[in-house]
């Protein structure tokens, strides 16, 4: 067996021809694009890439972005003023702050201060407790991304058993609640879980979000699972190299999965489609 691979680049480009042509279609009664601001704080190059995607995704279905870049050792006070700007501001329809920040600051404390219509990372305890409720809320991009790439694929999960491995407010346990929320049975899996393996080898659909290569090696996976790999991890190859690669040992797992979704190109594209998707859903209502 060799796995079809859940396309998420794919999915992400014809979610993006699809807003596109609902920004238009609203552009006339708005007067204006939807807006999108982001918020860096320091140097982190990471940040620096993710942020440059966004922007380029943004431009192609009609969002105006704008990029605060702050010095890492600018004060919590400071970062708060820009969002109460941002929250005032009516040509924004989004509000994001770039993760991880400087130590000083403290990142939950200062998610809390984006008001929840323009929380379009789905963190702001108003849009996790709707979350928690079944009620409608601008829900987490990476988790919402895995349950359209799901739909998309046209992979049953009602009735199914699913693990998540990773714990995350980002990530795994929004993703757990809305993999309930679709009537899958659901396990969580973390660094203190005992015999990872067993667990991990009972689930029809298994997400891995540990942010460690490899976590997961085809012995650990059912045979005809859908795996579906968040992490992205850099490997230092020497010379100036370097691969990226999943929490999955793709190579391996692949030979008995019936899905899976490489790195990159699996889920990084649909958490962008879904900050897209979200921001424009916030325009419509605002």
């Amino acid at each position: 067996m060799t796995a079809e691979i859940l396309n998420g680049k794919a999915l992400g480009l014809k979610m993006q021809s699809k807003l596109l042509l609902r920004v238009k279609t609203l552009l006339t009664a708005k007067g204006r694009p939807p807006g999108l601001a982001v918020l860096r704080v320091g140097d982190d190059p990471a940040s620096a890439i993710y942020i440059q995607n966004k922007e380029r995704a943004c431009a192609k279905v009609g969002i105006s972005s704008q990029v605060r870049h702050f010095p890492a050792t600018t004060s919590e006070a400071e970062v708060q003023r820009a969002i109460a700007y941002l929250n005032a501001d009516e040509t924004v329809d989004g509000i994001l702050l770039q993760l991880p920040v400087p130590d000083h600051l403290n990142a939950v404390a200062l998610l809390h201060q984006i008001e929840p219509h323009k929380d379009v990372d789905g963190l702001h305890p108003v849009n996790l407790g709707a979350l928690v409720r079944s009620e409608p809320s601008l829900r987490s991009c990476t988790p919402a991304g895995v349950m359209k790439l799901l739909e998309e694929y046209n992979i049953e999960v009602a009735g199914k058993r699913a693990v998540v491995v990773g714990r995350s407010i980002l990530v795994g346990k929004p993703l757990a609640l809305m993999l309930l929320a679709a009537n899958a049975t659901v396990t969580i899996a973390h660094s203190h879980t005992q015999d990872l393996g067993k667990i991990t080898k009972e689930a029809d659909i298994l997400v891995v979000a540990t942010g460690k290569p490899k976590t997961i090696g085809a012995e650990m996976v059912k045979p005809g699972a859908v795996v579906v790999d968040v992490g992205i991890n850099r490997l230092d190859r020497g010379e100036g190299k370097y691969q990226l690669v999943g929490d999955v040992d793709f190579d391996a797992v692949s030979q008995i999965a019936r899905f899976i979704t490489p790195v990159p190109g699996g889920i990084g594209p649909m958490t962008v489609a879904m900050l897209l998707e979200n921001t424009i859903s916030s325009y419509e209502i605002n």
